[in-house]
C-alpha cells in the first residue's frame, strides 16, 4: 500500500499549505488570529524548515498505521517487514520521499511538489475476513492523519492560550493541521492505488471491484491528470479539507474556550 501525495499551487498535499493553510489558524484556537502572518510569507529554507516534522511525522504514522491495523486483524507481513513502527527511516524513500520533492519544490519554485513513502507491504488474503479488513486497514491511514492533525491543532491551541506566540512554532502548527488534513483527503480518493479505493473495492459487486482494481497501473497518471486540470482539487481536496477541517474546530473549540 503506497501512500504519495503531490501539491500544486492553489490545490494539492504532501506540503499542501494554499489548501488549508488559511484554515489552520482558525483550527488552532477555534478562531482567526488575526495577528499571526501568513504562511506564504516564508521563504523556501524556512518553509522547509517549518514542514519537515509534520511531513515527517505524518508520512510515518499513517504508514505505521496501516502496518499496525493489518497486524490487529491478522496479517503480520507488515510487522515482519519492520513496518510497524514510528521509526520514519523505516518509511521515507531516499527518492521519492526527499530528493524528488526537494527538486520539485525548488525547480518550480514551490509551485508543483510530488513524492511517496515506501509501500507498506499487506497480504489481504491472511486477513481474518479479507474484504472488511482491506477497507479497515486502508481507512487506518487517513484516520491517522486526523488524529494528527488534530493534536497538532491542541498544541497549537495551548501554545497561544500560554502566551507563547513564536511564529515558527505557530506556523509549524498550522502546517501539521494542512499537511495531514491534506494526506487524509488525498488518500481518501476512491481510485487505485490510494486508500480510498480499497474502501471502495470492499464494498462494491465482485465483478465492478475487479474492473476497479485493474486502473491501479494508471491509477496515478488518472490523479494526474486530475491535478492539472484543477478538478481534483476543486473537485475532491478542498471540499474534504473544509468539511475535515470544521470537524477539528468543532472539537478544537471547547478544549480552547476552557483554555482562555
Amino acid at each position: 500500500m503506497g501512500r504519495w501525495g503531490i501539491r500544486r499551487k492553489g490545490g494539492g498535499s504532501h506540503g499542501a499549505r494554499n489548501c488549508a493553510a488559511q484554515r489552520s489558524g482558525q483550527v488552532l484556537a477555534g478562531k482567526r488570529a488575526d495577528n499571526r502572518a501568513p504562511m506564504n510569507a516564508l521563504n523556501t529554507i524556512q518553509t522547509i524548515a517549518v514542514y519537515l516534522l509534520p511531513v515527517l511525522f505524518g508520512i510515518t504514522l499513517h504508514e505505521a498505521a496501516h502496518g499496525w491495523a493489518a497486524l490487529r486483524l491478522g496479517d503480520e507481513t507488515a510487522r515482519r517487514a519492520g513496518r510497524v513502527t514510528l521509526n520514519p527511516l523505516r518509511h521515507i524513500d531516499p527518492i521519492g520521499t526527499i530528493v524528488m520533492p526537494l527538486l520539485l519544490y525548488v525547480a518550480t519554485a514551490g509551485s508543483f511538489v510530488f513524492g511517496y513513502a515506501k509501500p507498506v507491504p499487506v497480504n489481504f488474503m491472511r486477513l481474518r475476513n479479507p474484504r472488511r479488513d482491506m477497507a479497515l486497514v486502508a481507512l487506518a491511514g487517513p484516520a491517522s492523519n486526523f488524529a494528527m492533525a488534530f493534536a497538532w491543532a491542541l498544541l497549537g491551541t495551548v501554545l497561544l492560550a500560554l502566551g507563547l506566540r513564536e511564529p515558527f512554532f505557530i506556523f509549524m502548527c498550522q502546517a501539521g493541521v494542512s499537511v495531514n488534513l491534506a494526506l487524509l483527503a488525498l488518500n481518501l480518493f476512491p481510485l487505485p492505488p490510494l486508500d480510498g479505493s480499497r474502501v471502495l473495492i470492499s464494498v462494491l459487486p465482485p465483478r465492478f471491484a475487479l474492473w476497479l482494481a485493474r486502473v491501479e497501473p494508471w491509477g496515478f497518471y488518472i490523479v494526474l491528470a486530475l491535478i492539472f486540470t484543477g478538478v481534483f482539487s476543486r473537485g475532491w481536496m478542498l471540499p474534504l479539507m473544509q468539511a475535515s477541517g470544521r470537524l477539528l474546530r468543532v472539537l478544537i473549540r471547547p478544549i480552547a474556550a476552557l483554555l482562555h
